[in-house]
């Protein structure tokens, strides 16, 4: 593990340098990974694991998802299943359904991890929440979890350009004495950058805080508050639409995110700069209620809840269909596809 300094905080990671791909390959070389669930993880996941030379399964029911994997070059029979059968064959289960499917196929899954097999996830919620959810081990196998720090779609995009994706990893249970250096190598086999240590409970709350604060609800609800602004105060859909997002997205996020913050502060115009050290205050102030209120409520168990109740709705994807297109067709993101065809690159 390398010892590194997080603004004076000393944090242990694991590299690519330190636990290199052919160590990873040598600890799982007799292991049979059955991904189940070809959706959101599951094929940057499989995919990358394959690349790199491991022995990869996928378990998928049959339809849109099922053509997918197909054309993904898994062969039904070969090296695509039905998720028993995958499961059944698999000796590490990696368990990449959402979190509502995991609930479902709980029932089912479950009597495929016989002693020994290790039982793997990316996102903490059906073990944080198994009182609620109903996923509970037995305690003769490894239950882990590696958590990419973004899409499936990010993680293979990345692993073909030559990068990797952050991950953080956990150990929940540990039956063979084998179960880190089984969350460690694949880890690395499915292609992240470095790998920091966290426990299901932790990852769970973070990731459902992230999700529900800066990453999604709070950013659209920031933005759209400053678009209604300006747009209440007459300038034009374009005029708020560049000066929320198209500047923000475009020009700005891609250098904070090589330089930070401080760098984007200290090259900015005297005039930015001024305004935004005075004004991160204020909104700091007004924001952070906000988040204790948002954590508190992940912590408890209340969002899960809240998840799987609305999942259990039998209409819950018409309604969230509904949802998804008022959000489409607000003024803001009508006028967000105006602009993206606009740019140079589209013309």
């Amino acid at each position: 593990m390398a010892k590194m300094n997080f603004g004076g905080v000393i944090e242990e990671v694991m590299t690519r340098e330190e636990f290199p791909l052919e160590k990873a390959r040598e600890i799982l070389k007799d292991e049979t990974i059955a991904v189940i669930g070809y959706g959101v993880q599951g094929p940057g996941q499989a995919c990358n694991l394959r690349d790199n030379g491991f022995n990869v399964i996928v378990g998928q029911r049959q339809g849109k998802t099922y053509e997918k994997a197909i054309k993904d070059g898994w062969v039904p029979g070969e090296t695509l299943f039905s998720i028993e059968e995958a499961a059944e064959k698999g000796t590490i289960v990696m368990c990449l359904l959402s979190d509502a499917a995991v609930m479902s196929v709980w029932p089912t899954l479950k009597q495929y991890l016989t002693p020994g097999k290790a039982l793997y996830f990316s996102h903490g919620f059906a073990i944080t929440w198994n009182d609620r959810t109903g996923c509970v081990p037995a305690k003769d196998i490894d239950v882990i979890m590696v958590a990419p720090k973004g899409s499936g779609t990010s993680l293979r995009t990345m692993f073909l350009e030559g990068r990797g994706l952050n991950s953080s990893y956990a150990v929940y249970q540990d039956a063979t004495g084998k179960a880190l250096d089984r969350t460690l190598a694949l880890g690395i086999g499915i292609g992240s950058g470095y790998l920091f240590e966290t426990t299901f409970q932790r990852e769970a709350t973070s990731d459902l805080t992230g999700e529900r604060g800066s990453l999604m609800g709070a950013i659209q609800g920031l933005l759209l508050a400053q678009y209604e602004v300006l747009r209440e105060n007459g300038h034009t859909p374009s005029e708020a639409f560049n000066e929320t997002v198209e500047e923000l997205t475009q020009s700005l996020m891609p250098l904070f995110a090589q330089k930070g913050m401080d760098w984007m502060y200290a090259n900015c115009s005297t005039t930015a700069q001024r305004g935004a050290l005075d004004w991160m205050g204020p909104f700091h102030d007004a924001i952070k209620p906000v988040v204790e209120k948002l954590y508190a409520s992940v912590k408890s168990g209340n969002e899960a809840q809240i998840s799987i109740d609305a999942n259990s709705k039998p209409d819950y994807r018409v309604g969230l269909e509904k949802e998804l297109a008022a959000l489409h067709e607000s003024e803001m993101w009508r006028t967000a596809e105006v602009v993206r065809q606009l740019r140079p690159e589209n013309n």
